[in-house]
């Protein structure tokens, strides 16, 4: 009779891995081997268990009940094991590694990536991500080790810290300013061509913020990108809300109704409450929420006394 082989934590990486993926190929590549080599690795676990995992299916591998309920142990095996090596390696030896940061376009483009020569300056040994697609990272599938967002998670085994409040004005190009009828109050806005979000694509509540302005302004041109939002009101096509750190950038913009409009958003960072004890992961956030402090009044820009 065969007997079935013991597991080891190697074998469960593999399972994580194909767990939060769904897929054996992203998942090799995650892992740096084969498509084979994920596959043998399950069945040798799947084996050992004697119990079924995933579904295969031509969609991928799905988690069964059996599986998904194993996830939750191979998760404090993970974290358990991250403790460890943590404890173990000492100063700036536990600095290295990879660390993958979600952040908002905004906050990535035109703030951190500034940072960065600075960043691997004092910390060569870790190597940063950074992701800036219009969506919401999962924390708790491990899509993101680090997530900057602008409203934090209301529950769950999160660690979360507010980095700033920004502020936010509307802003017209000079030359779209000197050829259009002059802005005197709010009244005036919804006379303008606006710039602003996609409607049906807003990640945040936090970026719905035209009709905090005034209700019956539409924007003519909307794009889920801030970067494109800020080219074409550069380019005179309309009056646009930008936040003061992007566009105080630009001497070419004008704020409109400085002192009648404003508004006020936040970042938060947050991660998983285990992850915040890995040093690389305590090492960015610690770095990043000093980097902000530093640079204060860029965020704060117009904020009325």
């Amino acid at each position: 009779m065969k007997t079935a082989p013991h597991f080891t934590w190697d074998d469960l990486q593999f399972f994580l891995a194909v767990a939060r993926t769904g897929q054996l190929s992203t998942a090799a590549r995650q892992l740096r081997t084969s498509h084979a080599t994920v596959s043998r690795r399950i069945d040798r676990l799947e084996f050992a268990l004697q119990v079924k995992l995933f579904e295969r299916n031509p969609r991928g591998y799905m988690l069964t009940g059996m599986g998904q309920r194993f996830v939750d142990t191979a998760e404090r095996m993970e974290q358990e094991t991250e403790r460890l090596r943590s404890d173990l390696t000492a100063g700036s030896a536990a600095q290295r590694g990879v660390v993958r940061i979600s952040a908002p376009e905004g906050f990535s483009n035109f703030f951190f990536t500034t940072m960065l020569s600075e960043f691997s300056a004092r910390y060569p040994n870790i190597s940063l991500e950074l992701v800036t697609i219009q969506q919401i990272m999962s924390l708790s599938r491990k899509e993101a080790d680090i997530v900057i967002v602008l409203d934090p998670p209301k529950a769950g085994p999160y660690f979360t810290e507010k980095l700033t409040d920004y502020h936010l004005q509307v802003y017209g190009s000079q030359d779209y300013l000197a050829s259009h009828p002059p802005v005197k109050s709010r009244d005036d806005l919804p006379e303008h061509a606006f710039i602003g979000y996609i409607e049906d694509m807003i990640f945040a509540p936090g970026l719905d913020y035209l009709g905090d302005i005034h209700p019956r302004i539409k924007p003519q041109f909307q794009s889920s990108s801030i970067f494109a939002q800020l080219t074409a009101t550069k380019n005179g096509l309309g009056l646009c809300v930008l936040p003061f750190f992007i566009a105080s950038r630009h001497p070419d913009l004008q704020m409109v109704l400085p002192d009648e409009v404003d508004l006020k958003r936040h970042y938060w960072i947050t991660c998983h409450r285990d992850l915040r004890q890995s040093p690389r992961v305590r090492t960015v956030i610690d770095f990043l929420v000093d980097a902000v402090h530093r640079n204060a009044p860029a965020f704060l820009g117009h904020a009325p006394a």
